[in-house]
C-alpha cells in the first residue's frame, strides 16, 4: 500500500509547491518609467557582473531584443562547444555551462524588464523555456553517459524507454517566475531493463532513478557558479516517502487507489518538459494524458470542487499565518496573502475543475486564458474578468521585482524604508505609498472575487443559513423519524403556509426514514439537509396553491440527484440557483421531470446572460461543432449532442415559465433548435462513418408534421423523412447506411438520455418504404404516381403542405421545396378532395376514442385538427389559383390568405385564428403541468368550438 504523506506537512508543502501560473498575454498591467539598470537595483546582478567582468556590457547588447528560445539555446550552445572539443561533453561541463547560461538570461530578463521593454509574459516565457532547454540538454548527456555504461533501457518488447520529465506548477503552466524553483515529476512507461554495456544491466526502475537523481544534481547542485533552478520532487505520489521515479502503470494505481483532492489541482498544469519527438517520448505522452485526464476532470459538472478548494485555501491561509507570526517582516505576502496572486488562481481554476470534464476547452494552462474562456462562456463578468486579470499581471510583476533583488524566492513587501524606496521606483511610482495604493486596490477587488465565488454558504458564512429555531429547520430533522412528532410537524408546516401539510409531511417522512437518504455519504447528507431546510424556508414565497407540490417535487429532484454530491453542491453554493429550482418546479410538473431526468441542467440555472442573450443558433452551431470535434470518442460526442439539446431546451423552459415568450415563439425556438441539432448531428456522424466517398454528404432532412410546421412543443417527436442526390454508384447502399447510423445517434438512449423520438412513417411508400430516398424518385412518387382515386396520396399530399427542409444540403433542401410547390399547385377537383379529407379525419376520430366528459383540444370535433384539416383542403385546392397558399406559414397566417383569397372573411379568419391559438395556449399549459392528453371543460371553449364547427361544416358541404 502506497503511504499518504502526514496531514499536517501538506498545507505546507501545498503553499511552497503549488502555484497556478499565469497566462501568454501579451499584456502590461502599466508602463513604467522606470530608468534603472539590473546592477543599480539588483545585488545578485552586481554580484555576477563582478565574477563576470564581461557580462554586463553583454546583457546591455542582449537586452535590445527579446530573450526567446532560440537564443536560449544559441547561448548554450555557446557555452558547450568549447568543452565538447575536447572530447564528449562531461557532466562538470555541462554543470558549468548550464549555470553560466542561467546567469545570462536571468539578466538579460531582469534588464528587459526594469527598462519596461518586457511584459509579464516574456519574463515568465523566458524563465520556462530555460527550464525546458536546461532539462532537455541535460538528460541528453547524463542518459548517453549512463547508457554507455548500461545499455539503452528497453521495454518487455524491446521498445526503447525514456524517461519523462514532468513539469508541475507554474513550469508546467510555462509560467515560472524570476526566481522560481521548478517541480518534477519523473515517469517511464513500464518495468523493463536496459540492454547492457560495460556494466551489467539495471531494472528500468534503477536506471531511471539513477538518472534522474544525476539531472537533479546537474540543476539544482550549488557550485561556485550557483545553480540553475532549485529541484522539488515533493508532488510525486506519496512526496518524500514515495520513489523518486514511478511506471505509468504505478501511477495510475496510485490516482484510482490514493490520489487526493489536492493532486487533482495540481496535475492541472502538469505536462511533459522532457523532449517529445522520439517515438518512446511521443507513446509516453499519449499514455499519461490518457491516464491524468479522467483522473483530473470529472465527466460531470463538478460543484464538490467547491468547498475542497476552499479547504485547501484555508489550510494554505493558516501555515502562512503561522509563518507570518513567526516572522513579522514577511507578514505582507503577495501570493498567499488575502487578495493575492494565489485566490487569483483559485478564482479561474474552480471553472476548470467544475467544467473541465464536459468541455474541452476548459482544459487549458494560464490562468489569464482560463479567464477569458470563463468570461466568453459566461461564467465571469467581462469587467470581473478585466479586473482579474489586470490584478494578476500587477501582481505579477511585483513579484519580479521582489526576486530580481536577490535572486530569492520571495513574496512578501520589503519593511526596510530603503528597500520600499527602491521598489517603488523600480515599478514607477512616485513613493511607496502610491505602490501600496495600487496594489491594496488590485488586492481589495480580488478579494471581493473570491469571497463571491468561495464564501462558506455551508457553515452560514455570507448569511446563506438557516436559522436553528426556525420552523424549516425543525421540520427538517430527527422528529421526522418520531411518530410522535407528527402533530407538531404539520403545526409548524402550517406555519409555514401549507394549508394541507399531510402529504408534504408524508413525503418528508418518507425521504428522511428511506435508505437511500440514510446510505448518502455524511458530507452529501450534510449538504441535503442544507437544500431542504432553505426549501422548506422559502416555501413561504411560493404561490399558496402550488406550494405543496412544488416542495414535493424539490425531494422528488433530491432524492434523483442525492447520489451525486457534485448537484447537491452546486445547491449549496449557489442559493440563487434554489431559488430559480423551486419557481421552474412551481410553474410546471413536466418540467420538474425533465429536470429530474437531467440534472446536469441546474448548471443551467446560474448563467443569467445566457436566459437573458438573444437566441444564435448559426454560433449555436459552431460552438457545438468544435466541442463534438475535441471529443474523446463517439459516445462522448452522442452525451454532448444530447447535454447541449436539453440545456437550450430547458433555456427555452425557464424563459417561458417567466412569461417572456409565447406559444407560438416557443415553437418557433424549439423548431430552430431542432433544426440546429439535426445540421449539426448530420455533419458530425458523416464524419463518423467510415465508408464516406466525399467531404460532405449530398443529404438532407424534410421535416414533416409539428416540426415541418414550426409547432414543435417540448416533448414532441419528430416526423423526419431523408432525401439524397448523389451520382455515385455505390450511393443508394452509402446513404442507407448512413441514414440508419443516423436514426441511431438520434434515438439511442445513453447515459445523457435520448436525443428525439423520431417517427418515419411519412416517409414514400410508409413503412414498407426506403429509410433514404433519391430526390429523383421522391419527384416522381410524388407527382406521377398519385390520382384522385388513391387515399395514400391526399393523406401525403395533406401532410406535405406541412413539410419543408430542415437540415443537411440547402441544395437539395431547395429542390424540395420546389417539388412541393409542383404538388401543392396541381389541379384538384374540389369534391373528390372534400370527400377524401372528411373521410380521413373520421379515420382520425376513430384511432383517438375520447370516452371522457371533457374535449380533447386536438382530436374531437371543433379542435385543432378540424382547424388544420380546413386549411389543408385550401391549401390544396387554391394553391394553383393563390401562390401565397404554398408557402408553409402556419395555420393561423394560412386562415389569413384564405381571407385575402375570398375564402372567408376577414373576421372570421381572426376568430378561428383566435381559436387556434387559444387551443394551442391551453395544450401548452396542460402539457406543462404534466397532462398528457389536453383536454378542458366543454363550457371552457364552448363558443370556439362552435365556431370551427361551424366552419367546417360550411366548407365541406361540397362533400355531401
Amino acid at each position: 500500500m502506497l503511504a499518504k504523506p502526514r496531514p499536517a506537512r501538506l498545507a505546507a508543502r501545498l503553499m511552497k509547491r503549488y502555484v497556478l501560473p499565469a497566462s501568454n498575454e501579451r499584456t502590461q498591467p502599466f508602463m513604467t518609467d522606470a530608468t534603472l539598470l539590473s546592477s543599480d537595483y539588483s545585488n545578485y546582478a552586481a554580484r555576477a557582473y563582478a565574477a563576470r567582468p564581461e557580462l554586463a556590457s553583454n546583457v546591455a547588447q542582449w537586452a535590445q531584443s527579446p530573450v526567446t528560445r532560440q537564443w536560449i539555446e544559441a547561448r548554450l550552445d555557446a557555452h558547450c562547444v568549447p568543452c565538447a572539443e575536447h572530447g564528449a561533453l562531461n557532466e562538470a561541463a555541462l554543470k558549468t555551462a548550464l549555470r553560466r547560461l542561467r546567469t545570462e538570461v536571468f539578466c538579460t530578463v531582469m534588464e528587459r524588464d526594469l527598462a519596461g521593454a518586457a511584459n509579464v509574459a516574456e519574463v515568465t516565457g523566458a524563465m520556462t523555456d530555460l527550464a525546458e532547454v536546461t532539462v532537455q540538454r541535460a538528460l541528453a548527456v547524463l542518459s548517453a553517459d549512463l547508457e554507455a555504461l548500461f545499455g539503452e533501457p528497453r521495454g518487455p518488447d524491446g521498445e526503447r524507454l525514456t524517461l519523462g520529465v514532468v513539469g508541475m506548477g507554474k513550469l508546467g503552466g510555462r509560467e515560472l517566475n524570476a526566481s522560481s524553483d521548478i517541480d518534477l515529476i519523473f515517469v517511464y512507461e513500464e518495468d523493463g531493463e536496459t540492454a547492457g554495456g560495460t556494466r551489467s544491466p539495471l531494472t528500468t526502475q534503477e536506471f531511471f532513478t539513477r538518472l534522474g537523481k544525476r539531472l537533479i544534481g546537474a540543476l539544482a547542485e550549488i557550485t561556485q557558479d550557483g545553480y540553475v533552478f532549485r529541484v522539488d520532487m515533493r508532488l510525486r505520489p506519496n512526496g518524500d516517502s514515495g520513489p523518486l521515479v514511478c511506471s505509468l502503470g504505478m501511477l495510475e494505481e496510485y490516482f484510482y487507489v490514493q490520489g487526493r483532492e489536492w493532486e487533482r489541482y495540481a496535475w492541472i498544469k502538469g505536462r511533459l518538459v522532457s523532449e517529445t519527438q522520439s517515438d518512446s517520448a511521443r507513446r509516453l505522452a499519449k499514455q499519461l494524458e490518457a491516464i491524468a485526464t479522467p483522473f483530473i476532470y470529472r465527466r460531470y459538472l463538478d460543484y464538490g470542487v467547491i468547498a475542497a478548494i476552499r479547504s485547501l485555501h484555508q489550510q494554505i491561509r493558516q501555515e502562512a499565518r503561522r509563518r507570518a507570526s513567526m516572522r513579522p517582516d514577511k507578514a505582507d505576502d503577495i501570493k498567499l496573502g488575502r487578495g493575492g496572486i494565489r485566490e487569483i488562481e483559485f478564482s479561474a481554476q474552480v471553472f476548470q475543475l467544475i467544467r473541465g470534464g464536459q468541455a474541452a476547452d476548459f482544459r487549458i494552462r494560464p490562468t489569464l486564458a482560463v479567464l477569458q474562456r470563463a468570461a466568453a462562456n459566461g461564467l465571469l463578468a467581462p469587467a470581473v474578468c478585466d479586473s482579474l486579470s489586470e490584478a494578476y499581471l500587477f501582481l505579477r510583476t511585483v513579484e519580479h521585482r521582489l526576486q530580481y533583488r536577490n535572486d530569492a524566492q520571495t513574496h512578501a513587501m520589503p519593511v526596510a524604508d530603503d528597500e520600499r524606496a527602491l521598489l517603488a521606483k523600480s515599478l514607477g511610482f512616485a513613493d511607496y505609498a502610491a505602490l501600496m495604493d495600487k496594489l491594496d486596490a488590485h488586492r481589495e477587488r480580488v478579494e471581493q472575487q473570491f469571497d463571491a465565488i468561495f464564501a462558506d454558504k455551508v457553515s452560514g458564512q455570507g448569511g446563506c443559513g438557516v436559522a436553528e429555531d426556525s420552523a424549516a429547520s425543525w421540520i427538517w430533522s430527527s422528529a421526522l423519524a418520531d411518530d410522535s412528532a407528527q402533530d407538531e410537524l404539520a403545526s409548524r408546516l402550517l406555519e409555514l403556509g401549507f394549508a394541507d401539510p399531510a402529504p408534504v409531511l408524508a413525503r418528508l417522512t418518507g425521504v428522511w426514514n428511506s435508505a437511500r437518504y440514510a446510505g448518502l455519504p455524511s458530507q452529501s447528507r450534510e449538504r441535503f439537509d442544507i437544500v431542504a431546510q432553505r426549501a422548506l424556508e422559502a416555501a413561504q414565497s411560493i404561490d399558496a396553491a402550488r406550494r405543496g407540490d412544488t416542495i414535493v417535487r424539490l425531494f422528488d429532484l433530491l432524492e434523483a440527484i442525492g447520489k451525486r454530491g457534485a448537484y447537491l453542491a452546486l445547491l449549496t453554493e449557489y442559493p440563487a440557483a434554489l431559488e430559480r429550482v423551486l419557481s421552474v418546479l412551481s410553474g410546471s410538473r413536466w418540467a420538474a421531470g425533465y429536470l429530474i431526468r437531467h440534472p446536469q441542467l441546474l448548471d443551467e440555472l446560474l448563467d443569467d446572460e445566457a436566459i437573458a442573450s438573444p437566441f444564435d443558433w448559426a454560433e449555436f452551431k459552431r460552438s457545438l461543432l468544435a466541442r463534438l470535434q475535441a471529443a474523446e470518442d463517439a459516445e462522448h460526442q452522442m452525451d454532448l449532442l444530447r447535454h447541449a439539446h436539453q440545456a437550450e431546451v430547458f433555456r427555452i423552459l425557464l424563459i417561458d415559465l417567466a412569461g417572456r415568450l409565447s406559444v407560438e415563439h416557443v415553437s418557433d425556438r424549439l423548431s430552430e433548435l431542432a433544426d440546429a441539432v439535426l445540421d449539426v448531428t448530420v455533419q458530425t456522424v458523416w464524419q463518423q462513418f467510415p465508408k464516406r466517398h466525399r467531404e460532405t454528404p449530398r443529404f438532407a432532412v424534410i421535416a414533416y408534421g409539428k416540426l415541418g410546421g414550426k409547432e414543435l412543443g417540448y416533448a414532441s417527436d419528430l416526423d423526419l423523412i431523408f432525401l439524397y442526390d448523389d451520382p455515385d454508384d455505390a450511393a443508394s447502399d452509402l446513404y442507407a447506411m448512413f441514414t440508419r447510423r443516423l436514426i441511431t445517434w438520434l434515438t439511442a438512449a445513453t447515459g445523457a438520455g435520448t436525443l428525439f423520438d423520431v417517427d418515419l412513417r411519412l416517409r414514400p411508400n410508409g413503412e414498407s418504404g426506403l429509410l433514404v430516398t433519391d430526390l429523383a424518385s421522391f419527384r416522381r412518387y410524388q407527382i406521377r404516381e398519385g390520382d384522385a382515386a388513391n387515399t395514400a396520396w391526399v393523406w401525403e399530399h395533406q401532410a406535405l403542405s406541412r413539410a419543408r427542409y430542415s437540415a443537411g444540403d440547402a441544395d437539395i433542401g431547395a429542390q424540395f421545396e420546389a417539388i412541393r410547390a409542383d404538388v401543392l399547385v396541381m389541379e384538384r377537383d374540389a369534391a373528390a378532395l372534400a370527400r377524401e379529407i372528411v373521410a380521413m379525419r373520421e379515420r382520425v376520430a376513430a384511432g383517438h376514442p375520447n370516452r371522457s366528459e371533457l374535449f380533447d383540444l386536438k382530436h374531437d370535433r371543433g379542435g385543432m385538427v378540424d382547424i388544420e384539416f380546413v386549411v389543408q383542403y385550401w391549401v390544396l385546392l387554391h394553391a394553383r389559383e393563390h401562390r401565397e397558399f404554398v408557402r408553409n406559414a402556419g395555420n393561423i397566417s394560412l386562415l389569413k390568405i384564405a381571407a385575402q383569397s375570398g375564402l372567408i372573411t376577414a373576421e372570421e379568419a381572426d376568430a378561428i385564428g383566435s381559436a387556434y391559438r387559444h387551443y394551442r395556449k391551453l395544450q401548452h399549459t396542460l402539457r406543462l403541468d404534466g397532462m398528457e392528453k389536453a383536454r378542458v371543460a366543454p363550457a371552457e371553449v364552448q363558443a370556439e368550438r362552435d365556431l370551427v364547427m361551424a366552419l367546417w361544416e360550411r366548407v365541406f358541404a361540397v362533400a355531401a
